[in-house]
């Protein structure tokens, strides 16, 4: 419980952080990504559990990366992983989930997730805004990716890259566990410089 008190004080302290260096008031921030402004100060007071999709609203809308909400200082150098150390942000009806690895620093930063399906099970996403470009990699099992109402099927040791500002699903497929490395290559935000 403590792990998740602690999560929540960072996220909304990055959030408001965010909103802050944006300019942004709380209604604006929450016209602008479409989440209510009572969400929004449930979040900045660290109360509540916002979704995935939430999360992916915010941070699109701040120009920032998910994890750049979710994450503390950087500890140095080189940052190493354990998939059991980071908590899902999406949790399937069939046990499937997926987890934000990390995020690389720098202008125009790529999360890396880590995610699993079960046959049948499904992730829908919203939009995300222009430039972000998602790449999938099946290592186990197979998949169907659906961009823009047509669907791709995925299977193990294949990649699939797409624009990400359509709307799109991710689905389990076949009879085993789906597993997939997931990367978003979030567009330089505002001001930085490539």
């Amino acid at each position: 419980m403590a792990e998740t008190e602690a999560a929540l004080r960072t996220l909304a302290h990055n959030v408001r952080a965010a909103r802050t260096r944006a300019g942004l008031s709380l209604d604006e921030l929450g016209r602008r990504a479409r989440v209510s402004k009572g969400a929004l100060v449930a979040v900045e007071k660290a109360q509540g559990n916002p979704n995935l999709a939430t999360l992916v609203r915010l941070a699109d809308t701040l120009g920032i990366s998910v994890s750049a909400l979710m994450e503390g200082p950087a500890e140095g150098r080189v940052r190493v992983v354990s998939a059991d150390a980071v908590t899902p942000l999406w949790a399937g009806e069939k046990g499937g989930e997926a987890r934000l690895m990390l995020t690389t620093s720098g202008p125009a930063p790529v999360e890396v997730w880590r995610w699993t399906l079960e046959p049948g099970e499904e992730y829908p996403s919203h939009p995300h805004q222009a430039g972000v470009v998602e790449t999938v990699s099946v290592t186990a099992g197979r998949m169907v990716l659906v961009v823009g109402g047509t669907e791709h099927t995925v299977e193990a040791g294949q990649t699939a890259t797409f624009d990400g500002d359509s709307p799109h699903t991710y689905r389990g497929a076949g009879t085993g566990t789906c597993r997939l490395i997931m990367t978003v290559h979030i567009p330089p935000g505002p001001g930085s410089v490539s």
